[in-house]
């Protein structure tokens, strides 16, 4: 026990050297991913066991992919979360149905890190998904499942909901990095983005739609 604890020090002070701020960083996501487990509904001992064997693993690569500077967005290594400057409505008003066709049919494939815009009871945030399926004439993401090519949503929508799947573009992805939202009186209070959305963002090719 006391050499496994010595190792993950060693590996610590390791990393802590390499990446400023990676002690700091990594404190932030744990506290705040130990929060979120404690108030889940979670009730299964062996899925909250593996949940909390992999926890380090997975803060371990967000914190270090967050660190990279890879991102044209800015990292706040006191909260674990991305900076950017927010918009006063969604940025939606670049979004067709062509335009997205077009992007979705010549330049996604799968694996890649993609936006999907959600409305609840007026409630408007854009959150990350990756395409795990590709058809001719439509994708299947991870967590919300099939979409068109043009946006349109397949699957069945929560009741007083809206999904829509958008065209990458700089002023999209940064505010789903950076966990904006806006309600009928304007700019929402930041949402936290899950651990899964932070490691989906550290894996976005910002080059493919700047």
């Amino acid at each position: 026990m006391a050499i496994k604890e010595a190792d993950q020090q060693t590996d610590i002070f390791h990393l802590s050297s390499k990446y400023p701020n990676f002690a700091e960083l990594s404190n932030a996501l744990y506290e705040r991913e130990l929060q979120v487990l404690a108030n889940s509904n979670l009730t299964d001992p062996a899925l909250i066991k593996r949940k909390l064997k992999g926890l380090t693993h997975h803060v371990k690569n967000a914190t270090m992919n967050l660190l990279e500077g890879k991102a044209p967005i800015d990292v706040d290594v006191h909260n674990g979360s991305w900076q950017a400057k927010q918009s006063a409505k969604c940025p939606l008003s670049s979004q067709t149905p062509d335009k997205t066709l077009q992007w979705y049919a010549h330049i996604a494939k799968q694996g890649h890190v993609v936006p999907v815009y959600v409305e609840v009871l007026g409630e408007q945030h854009i959150e990350l998904d990756c395409i795990d399926i590709e058809a001719s004439d439509r994708l299947h993401l991870n967590k919300f499942g099939w979409f068109s090519k043009t946006g349109e949503y397949f699957d069945i929508v929560p009741k007083q909901a809206k999904y829509l799947l958008l065209k990458p573009t700089k002023s999209i992805m940064s505010a789903a990095c950076a966990g904006h939202s806006w309600s009928p009186k304007g700019k929402g209070i930041p949402r936290a983005l899950s651990l899964r959305e932070l490691l989906l963002s550290t894996e976005i090719n910002w080059k493919t739609f700047q």
